[in-house]
């Protein structure tokens, strides 16, 4: 397979593996009816690290992640400042940040900036999950080369034209440019159950009656071409009736009404597209279109998803809902007519990128470049429409994590008094956990004391490293003296451990022969090995390996993997 290369892969090729954890920090104060452990979240703080942080408690889990990172238009700058372990990457980060329009390495940096967030994005990813990246023609074709090495082409789904901009944005080159890509990738190629949206007749109603451009008729219901011939399918001529309300039948309502016939010009005789129980079955989805002193049949056109959901979603969306304008009023009226967010996404954009995710009512969303927090409105939306329980997490790096993405996400929950939706007015509901990032848990800090984590989010980290096991909602605690907080079919894990470095250098901090033989007559009983992480241990590894215990030495477990 093609792979894309560009100045710095080598460099930042492993570089996610290497990323610090930093367990995350609750903040009440910021936070919106928290509901504890598993509640929504919004995160401020380096992308990439929040990211690393949510490893040990969604790696798989989440079902759908939407991301609308950086354009790399050149018309604005940005920084890309990520800590890369070589002195080499480090220099030129230094000497060519920010990025601009006339840095002709621009677009080495922003692959630089995407390549590791997009492989943690990938472990977060559960296995029947998909992932929705916005992106324009500046890095669309960057970015699927990469999304194909890092999630495998075969994983690819879709490159969606999203029109956004109903007006154009500029010319150029003699085109107006009216839409974005999403690209679609799932985690395991065709798992993803992606959703069949049902349409809804009173949707199809209001699209009929909305006058956005579209043509209104679809196909004619006359057949046309070599197999049209009445000769070759006889049972296809027959003739269906248009009353004096415009409805169509097999039947005629009263002398009334017109019967047509499919007659094609120079009276030919032709056959209908469908049969007769098919009409007779499905009456409201032929519209009648007077032409000349006559009349036409046609089968309803379908409008693209966006107008209202078709039953299989087409790769073109388009909708005045969609749009930049629709999305930036929204955004006004969330914020006492003030237009405080430039290029927010509208949340009927997102809402439907969600439904047709096929997310269930339990589900997780995630986005990592948060911006206004458009995905917390879009999933509060679809809980608040059909009582389901999805989950949001929002990832901001900016300082208006606060004060405009929350912010926004409190006043859609709480209600927004002046709101034109009387569901936006009256609130959606939920709630969600504001945190920050906290210190790394490096080798180094808690070798000092200066940087000791809790012990539920090291024990995380810890079997996170291990065993790949992400632990779900719950803290992780010590269940007895000896320290066990998690079990599996195979190994039970033993963590010797409190945030303190007295304790840490203290006997109650190794694994003694006392200790030992409990853990190995515990696990004789549940037909388990044990793990055992502790600082330090007075039996050794031969013993140990006989009672069916492996003993990793803190701090240098944090990176066996």
């Amino acid at each position: 397979m093609p792979t894309l290369e560009f100045k710095g892969k080598q460099h930042i090729y492993a570089h996610h593996l290497t990323v610090p954890y930093r367990p995350l920090k609750t903040d009440e104060t910021r936070s919106c009816n928290p509901t504890g452990e598993d509640d929504n979240l919004i995160i401020h703080g380096d992308n990439l690290h929040a990211l690393k942080a949510l490893l040990p408690r969604y790696a798989n889990r989440i079902k759908c992640i939407y991301i609308d990172p950086p354009y790399n238009t050149g018309s604005q700058a940005w920084v890309y400042n990520d800590r890369v372990n070589s002195p080499l990457m480090q220099a030129w980060f230094a000497e060519n940040s920010p990025v601009d329009g006339e840095d002709l390495e621009r677009h080495d940096k922003w692959l630089c900036m995407m390549w590791p967030r997009l492989h943690l994005l990938r472990e977060l990813l559960s296995d029947d999950g998909v992932i929705f990246v916005s992106i324009d023609h500046h890095e669309q074709h960057h970015l699927r080369m990469m999304m194909d090495e890092i999630f495998g082409a075969e994983t690819f789904v879709v490159c969606l034209a999203a029109v956004l901009n109903l007006k154009g944005s500029r010319d150029n080159r003699g085109f107006t440019t009216t839409h974005e890509n999403v690209l679609v990738y799932e985690k395991v190629a065709r798992s993803a159950l992606l959703q069949e949206v049902p349409l809804q007749d009173d949707e199809i109603d209001d699209w009929l009656e909305d006058d956005v451009g579209w043509y209104k008729k679809g196909a004619n219901l006359k057949y046309s071409g070599e197999n049209a011939p009445r000769e070759k399918r006889p049972n296809l001529f027959y003739p269906i009736y248009v009353h004096e309300d415009g409805t169509v039948g097999v039947e005629p309502k009263s002398e009334t009404a017109t019967e047509l016939w499919p007659i094609a010009d120079e009276n030919k005789e032709v056959t209908w597209r469908w049969g007769r129980d098919t009409v007779a079955a499905n009456p409201n989805e032929i519209i009648a279109v007077r032409s000349g002193n006559g009349w036409t049949l046609h089968k309803k056109q379908r409008p693209p998803v966006g107008v209202t959901p078709s039953k299989k979603p087409k790769s073109t969306f388009y909708s005045p809902r969609y749009s930049a304008t629709t999305a930036t009023t929204t955004v006004k009226e969330i914020f006492d007519n003030t237009r405080i967010f430039d290029y927010p996404k509208s949340p009927h954009f997102l809402y439907d990128l969600i439904s047709i995710a096929g997310v269930g009512p339990d589900d997780i969303i995630l986005d990592s470049f948060a911006g206004s927090g458009t995905t917390a409105h879009a999933v509060l939306a679809l809980n608040k429409k059909d009582g389901g329980n999805r989950k949001f997490i929002l990832i901001e790096c900016e300082d208006y994590a606060d004060t405009i993405t929350a912010e926004r996400v409190r006043r859609v929950i709480n209600g927004v008094p002046d709101a034109s939706d009387d569901t936006l007015r009256e609130g959606l509901g939920g709630s969600f956990t504001y945190c920050t990032l906290g210190k790394p848990i490096e080798i180094e800090t808690m070798l000092t004391g200066e940087g000791l984590p809790e012990f539920s989010a090291l024990a995380a980290n810890l079997l996170l490293t291990k065993s790949g096991t992400a632990i779900g909602s719950g803290p992780l605690a010590p269940k007895n003296s000896d320290g066990l907080f998690y079990s599996d079919d195979e190994n039970d894990y033993y963590l010797l451990y409190k945030p303190n470095l007295d304790y840490l250098r203290s006997d109650d901090a190794v694994l003694n022969l006392e200790r030992a033989e409990r853990i190995r007559d515990a696990c004789g009983e549940n037909g388990r090995k044990a793990i055992v992480y502790a600082a330090g241990k007075y039996i050794g590894q031969r013993e140990l390996t006989g009672m069916g215990i492996v003993f990793c030495q803190l701090p240098d477990a944090l990176h066996e993997r």
